[in-house]
């Protein structure tokens, strides 16, 4: 089979962070391609969320380059590339749900073909289009937030503890959305501590703990 000479969607090398002068984590070197997940383990304070808001460019890192697709990242190039699902939902309370979607749909764009409709049908959210976002529950938040990733166009999705707040139905539909995320050519990476299910697909291990790392091709 012929190698693909075309470069990773995201490479990272050497990037390291700090928190009021202490290391908190790297130098990390790491490459993500498309169709692949990486999954981030370590325990509680290691770095894995601030690893991903570093990666998103919500934080700066010290030390370290990012590269997507072969050049080096920038802000138009994270936003067109990167979709980023953090702890907490992005979401204006007052608004709906289809709301909420329309604003962050105009906010960072939609795939193409893809509806708010269709998008709270496919996360289990039908009927609770004109809820708003305050009335939801923790689990349907997520869900909220795992419809606004499905209507992304971005290739890569920064995933922190996904499968937090939701039952076993749930973390089946974060697998299935990850699953046809990458079918479609997309790629992700996937933070855990080890408390909750990992995405059935082959995935590779980047292993975190304070200032080191060790990640397994």
């Amino acid at each position: 089979m012929p190698i693909s000479s075309s470069p990773s969607l995201l490479t990272v090398r050497g990037l390291s962070f700090s928190r009021n002068e202490e290391p908190l984590f790297g130098p990390l070197d790491f490459s993500v391609d498309v169709g692949e997940a990486l999954l981030v383990r370590g325990d509680n304070g290691v770095g894995k969320t601030t690893l991903l808001r570093v990666l998103a460019g919500l934080l700066r890192a010290d030390e370290g380059t990012l590269d997507i697709k072969g050049h080096a990242a920038d802000r138009e190039s994270r936003a067109r590339a990167i979709a980023y699902l953090g702890h907490l939902p992005a979401f204006k309370a007052d608004l709906t749900s289809l709301e909420n979607l329309e604003f962050l749909c105009a906010l960072h764009g939609r795939r193409e073909g893809r509806s708010l409709e269709a998008a709270m049908a496919t996360v289990g959210l039908a009927g609770y289009e004109d809820s708003p976002a305050r009335t939801l529950s923790a689990g349907q938040k997520k869900r909220l937030s795992l419809a606004r990733m499905w209507l992304s166009p971005a290739p890569l999705w920064l995933l922190d503890e996904p499968y937090a707040n939701l039952d076993l139905g749930g973390i089946d539909l974060v697998n299935r959305l990850i699953v046809g995320h990458l079918d479609d050519g997309g790629a992700t990476l996937v933070t855990t501590h080890g408390a909750y299910a990992a995405p059935p697909v082959k995935t590779r291990e980047l292993v975190m703990q304070r200032a080191v790392w060790s990640g397994a091709e």
